[in-house]
């Protein structure tokens, strides 16, 4: 069954390939295991080709996806896994367009052959689970799923080959999630943003005039207490809370929650006045400087933010930067 449209993430390739797989088309993963110089995507990026052509996600960006894919066809008839290299030196390169001074190298793994069917399905329900998981493979390597012995890499978010050069481990962390709590127009922007870059949203209203299908078609929309909301939801360390009703009411029980929490980021919608009362209730609570300093309030880059879409790009760019560089 095809996913719906408005709920499918952007990173789902691995869901992709195995259900084109299933459906009887045949399917390929390719993989981006390696980087040098100006090479637009990072090590771990992967690319799901189709026996019939279709393509879902990205290994360079748009610069060698048409050789990717017809390289992916000819492994899918082979049922072969094939090493991939383009570069500015690779004359096949520079005619898909690769002239910017990056080099990839990417594995090509046709699913049901040198990808077990089976293998790629508990790769996707661990996934589906929010379980962090090493996919370990190479060309002359078995493949296979490890939970232990890469702590590193999973704290890191880093795929890479391990010191033998042989195996590759592609980590595959939960993915991201958001939880918006207030389902204001704000949120109407910022839930489709945060999805095309890889979040998974969720929508927490008490309010069903506001959280409603109509207004976020599609969309996972929990119409429970936010401090209940979020014990239900689940708190983790790839998770970030976002408060956008003004309301003490519904954002101080979330707000408790989330810093009783290691979600990576927090952010409260408000004017530094709204904020300067919003840290003395917590204060009071019991809260000291440290945890309270983690609320980016009020939320959002200062980019000058004027309406609801504007004011969703700057919390999501926050929301990034954090995540990548711990700011």
């Amino acid at each position: 069954m095809a996913a719906d449209p408005h709920t499918a993430r952007f990173d789902d390739i691995p869901e992709t390939a195995l259900r084109w797989h299933r459906e009887g088309k045949r399917a390929a993963l390719a993989t981006v295991v390696e980087t040098w110089g100006s090479a637009p995507r990072r090590v771990g990026a992967q690319l799901a080709v189709s026996g019939t052509g279709e393509i879902a996600g990205s290994v360079s960006g748009g610069c060698v996806e048409g050789a990717v894919v017809a390289e992916a066809l000819d492994a899918m008839e082979a049922g072969k896994p094939v090493m991939l290299e383009y570069g500015v030196s690779d004359g096949d390169a520079f005619a898909v367009g690769l002239a910017c001074g990056g080099t990839i190298r990417i594995l090509v793994e046709p699913v049901g052959a040198s990808l077990p069917e089976g293998l790629l399905a508990q790769l996707v329900a661990a996934r589906a689970a929010r379980e962090p998981v090493a996919y370990v493979t190479g060309v002359d390597v078995a493949p296979r799923l490890e939970r232990e012995g890469h702590a590193e890499r999973f704290r890191m978010d880093r795929s890479g080959f391990e010191q033998d050069g042989r195996k590759f481990v592609a980590i595959h962390n939960p993915p991201l999630r958001l939880i918006v709590v207030g389902a204001v127009h704000i949120a109407q922007a910022l839930v489709p943003m945060a999805r095309i870059a890889g979040f998974d949203p969720v929508i927490v209203d008490p309010r069903e005039a506001f959280g409603n299908v109509a207004r976020f078609p599609g969309e996972r929309v929990v119409h429970d207490w936010p401090d209940e909301a979020l014990a239900e939801i689940g708190l983790d360390a790839r998770t970030a809370v976002v408060l956008l009703t003004h309301d003490p009411k519904l954002d101080d029980p979330a707000l408790v929650a989330a810093l009783g929490s290691d979600v990576f980021y927090i952010g409260a919608l408000g004017s530094t006045r709204t904020h300067g009362k919003r840290v003395a209730r917590l204060a009071e609570a019991g809260f000291d400087d440290t945890a309270i300093a983690r609320i980016h309030g009020p939320v959002g880059l200062d980019i000058g933010a004027a309406g609801p879409a504007e004011i969703a790009v700057a919390i999501l760019a926050q929301m990034i930067d954090v995540l990548r560089r711990g700011a």
